[in-house]
């Protein structure tokens, strides 16, 4: 259900009339899952060519000259020769086990260092064409076995030459086991993998994850990692920056009125919403969106609709979507108890970008 608030001087048609996201149940199918495991937009163009590494941190440079390797020793056929299978693993021979060595990198360091960065990079340098590599977060792995299931998730993926994690999660048992039983038995196909991982439960204000906690985690994949330690400043430190004033419902949805490709929706309502759709098709749920609108946006009741807009957020500023929003600001929607606890760090992360999305859609409100 969209907003029901029309701006004043503007009847709304069906050609001027914004979307709704609430409006939408967006089916996607496995293979554009799978298909859309890809760099995010915000780092098409990146590339190590493009990565500049501090001056005073010679590990920086150093971790560089690693992934350059790492990609090119991917080149040539999957694993050891065997031909890439048919989509979901049907019609061609099983991938033959992995050579022996480590078959992945684990990308150490605090914030604001770059390892998303350099994880695109290697994902852009590895030479195998795009069907045969795949890139995501954590999240969007776990959905992934969500929508297909474990043993559908093992058989698409197997034929692949390079697996990115990004945003390695370890707040979840659950998940951690579920994604490291499933990385076994990629690497026993003979896919490669590459990873950055967020901070365990009690360590925010740390200023690196640390590889042996990763490793540790991971249990017997840690002899399939090497560890790149990357130094730099940790812009976790700076805390959470400070979110814009929202505007008034009247100029949240004048605003999605008078901009192409906007949507607009009451943010209760789309919390709602959020908890009827997989959060795999949040990206989906986005497509041809110029601006997202909300109206009467408020702290999110409980733990389950937060992790739901951690995701929807996620997929926002991958995308580059501007948010416009009225009521509470975006460093109000998730309550002490919330930001103090285990999913602390999706809560900062999900803040962080709503908070920069906030300032991008700044131009989208006219000067009275």
């Amino acid at each position: 259900m969209s907003s029901s608030f029309t701006a004043p001087g503007l009847s709304p048609t069906a050609d001027a009339s914004p979307a709704s996201l609430c409006a939408r149940q967006p089916h996607v199918p496995a293979d554009r899952l799978v298909a859309e495991m890809v760099p995010p937009p915000r780092f098409d163009s990146v590339r190590f060519s493009t990565y500049l590494p501090d001056p005073n941190q010679p590990s920086q440079t150093q971790a560089v000259g690693v992934l350059e390797g790492f990609a090119a020793g991917l080149g040539g056929a999957h694993a050891t020769g065997a031909a890439r299978r048919g989509f979901l693993g049907f019609g061609r021979s099983k991938a033959p086990r992995t050579p022996a060595g480590p078959r992945g990198v684990y990308l150490d360091g605090g914030y604001g260092v770059g390892k998303t960065h350099l994880l695109a990079s290697l994902w852009h340098a590895t030479p195998a064409e795009p069907a045969l590599k795949a890139f995501g977060t954590f999240v969007e792995l776990t959905n992934l076995v969500g929508a297909l299931g474990f043993q559908q998730t093992v058989r698409t993926l197997s034929g692949h030459r390079l697996l990115c994690i990004d945003e390695f999660e370890l707040d979840d048992p659950g998940d951690t086991v579920l994604v490291s039983t499933l990385l076994g038995k990629l690497v026993e196909a003979g896919v490669a993998l590459a990873a950055t991982s967020n901070t365990l439960p009690g360590k925010l204000g740390e200023g690196r994850f640390a590889a042996a906690d990763f490793l540790r985690e991971i249990q017997g994949l840690s002899a399939q990692f090497r560890a790149l330690r990357i130094d730099g400043e940790d812009y976790r430190h700076r805390g959470l920056p400070e979110a814009p004033a929202p505007y008034s419902d009247e100029q949240v949805t004048k605003a999605a009125y008078a901009t192409e490709g906007a949507s607009l929706d009451d943010f209760p309502h789309l919390l709602e919403h959020l908890a009827k759709v997989h959060p795999s098709r949040y990206g989906a749920l986005t497509d041809g969106l110029k601006a997202v609108c909300l109206t009467d946006v408020q702290p999110v009741p409980d733990q389950s609709t937060a992790l739901r807009l951690v995701v929807l957020a996620d997929r926002l500023y991958d995308r580059e979507v501007p948010v416009l929003a009225s009521g509470a600001p975006f460093d109000r929607l998730f309550s002490e108890e919330m930001l103090n606890g285990g999913y602390r760090k999706k809560y900062f992360r999900a803040i962080s970008r709503l908070t920069a999305l906030a300032r991008d859609a700044k131009s989208l409100v006219k000067p009275e």
